[in-house]
């Protein structure tokens, strides 16, 4: 095995950088992943403009697929040369806010276990998966084999994406027969309105500014698409809805806009899911938080990680209930990486997920 790898570092706000790097080291509770697919997240791009700060030096990446390459001595169950994933949250499930039931939250050994995202470690805290070898903390915690006959691309989602999205609609609470407004159609948002329709939604009213986005949430369960730019969707939603509003909203894009719009549709006592990555503060509206006597629910979510979950996700995949698959518009090596931050990050050409194939 080479002692050296290539990677995508974090260099400064506007630069990520392919380098060499040393192949990482692994504990007795690591795994040592060899990376065939990744891909670009949202959050990649935040980092990038200096938007959410992580250290200089940093591997950047947090949606790995992969093979076992190495197995620390207290990891059991697997096998070198098995295929898998690992969530984008790691959790050590050890802690206090893991037993807590909130592992996204996870700060391991931090004052009592809890700190805010401490279940984010690749591409945050430890180096992430943009790269060819791939350290995976708390393996045994972590690692969920891939089902024979799933590709690459059908699981590249699980990771972060879908397990965001889906978590959107759990923590809205959806029951069957609902009605559902999904605010933005990005990868996140199209999660959200697919995880919506599994969870029987009645209604689904998506809501995006880019035609082909919209096209594709029909695709993924939307009965009514609304572009923002041709429509007051507050008014469409409210006429939609014969005045009622609808009984849950998911914010997928972390702008004050689509927050107080997504708030605005929302019936009272309804539930607004927020899964959108904010860099600026929020307001929210005296008149459309009823002066906070309307009885809503604001929730947030952080991608669910963990072993059982990312099964959960790909079983769902395997019974062919959801194909991501079409998801993947744009592919690219490694090596071209910076070309591919650049067409994600000014979401040019149709862009919705890059496949960066490593190995």
């Amino acid at each position: 095995m080479p002692a050296m790898m290539k990677a995508a570092v974090f260099v400064e706000p506007g630069r990520i950088e392919i380098d060499d790097r040393p192949i990482p080291d692994i504990g007795p509770n690591d795994a040592l992943v060899r990376v065939t697919t990744t891909t670009i997240c949202g959050t990649d791009v935040h980092i990038l403009k200096g938007e959410y700060p992580v250290e200089k030096g940093l591997i950047v990446g947090h949606e790995p697929v992969g093979v076992i390459e190495k197995l620390g001595a207290n990891v059991q169950g697997y096998r070198e040369g098995q295929r898998v994933i690992a969530g984008a949250i790691c959790p050590s499930f050890t802690s206090y806010a893991c037993q807590d039931g909130c592992s996204s939250q996870d700060g391991g050994h931090h004052a009592h276990g809890y700190k805010p995202m401490g279940g984010w470690r690749f591409g945050n805290t430890i180096d992430g998966a943009q790269a060819e070898y791939l350290r995976v903390p708390d393996a045994q915690a972590n690692l969920s084999p891939v089902p024979d006959g799933l590709t690459d691309d059908q699981v590249l989602m699980c990771p972060d994406i879908m397990s965001t999205g889906f978590a959107g609609a759990e923590s809205a609470n959806i029951k069957i027969g609902d009605s559902v407004a999904v605010f933005a159609q990005g990868p996140i948002g199209l999660c959200a309105t697919a995880g919506a329709r599994l969870r029987g939604a009645g209604l689904i009213i998506a809501v995006d500014g880019v035609d082909e986005r919209l096209e594709m949430a029909r695709k993924m369960g939307a009965d009514v698409t609304l572009n923002f730019r041709q429509v007051d969707v507050v008014a469409e939603i409210l006429k939609l809805t014969g005045g009622r509003g609808v009984d849950a909203s998911i914010e997928a894009l972390g702008l004050q806009q689509t927050f107080e719009q997504a708030l605005r549709v929302i019936k009272p006592g309804g539930t607004l899911s927020s899964l959108g990555v904010y860099s600026e503060n929020l307001t929210i509206p005296l008149d459309a938080f009823c002066a906070g006597l309307g009885d809503h629910r604001i929730v947030t979510s952080l991608c669910p990680g963990g072993k059982e979950r990312m099964r959960r996700l790909m079983q769902i995949i395997d019974s062919g209930r959801l194909d991501l698959g079409p998801m993947v518009t744009h592919r690219y090596p490694l090596e071209k990486i910076v070309d591919a931050y650049d067409l994600f990050s000014h979401q040019r050409d149709g862009v919705l997920k890059i496949a960066l194939e490593v190995s």
